[in-house]
């Protein structure tokens, strides 16, 4: 399954609106250092909280589908976009009271998030450039 987004510039300004396949609006901007309003997120900053979020997602999941109560749990990931490679590390916050056994389970999970495996497996780039109005498959 093939997933889209397209982003489209707020104006004159560095915010966009970002349509995530067609169903949801993420507003992207960059800090006022850098002559952004500091609306939402800079771009590169998703990263990490989409890596965050996925391991999050899949702990719940998981322990959801076997009725455990994890109530609160947090992952924490840290990006450093200037490491070679890049590098991220990630923080995984369980609440007390689990056996080693749901831990290690929930760890394991953690470790199979998709976005951990697309990263782990690399992109390749395939880009055009149109000129023009927008593109009718709502790709730019």
């Amino acid at each position: 399954m093939s997933m889209t987004a397209t982003a489209r510039r707020v104006g004159d300004s560095l915010e966009h609106e970002v349509d995530v396949n067609r169903r949801h609006t993420i507003v992207t901007d960059e800090p006022e250092r850098l002559g952004g309003s500091d609306l939402g997120p800079a771009p590169h900053e998703l990263l990490a909280a989409t890596l965050a979020s996925c391991v999050a997602t899949m702990v719940a999941m998981y322990a959801q589908n076997r009725g455990w109560d994890i109530g609160e749990t947090i992952v924490d990931v840290d990006y450093d976009p200037d490491s070679t490679p890049r590098r991220f590390e990630i923080d995984l916050c369980l609440p007390d009271g689990l056996t080693s056994e749901q831990r290690r389970r929930l760890e394991r999970v953690a470790e199979t998030c998709p976005v951990r495996r697309a990263l782990e497996a690399g992109f390749t780039f395939e880009e055009r450039t149109r000129i023009g109005g927008p593109a009718v498959s709502g790709r730019a």
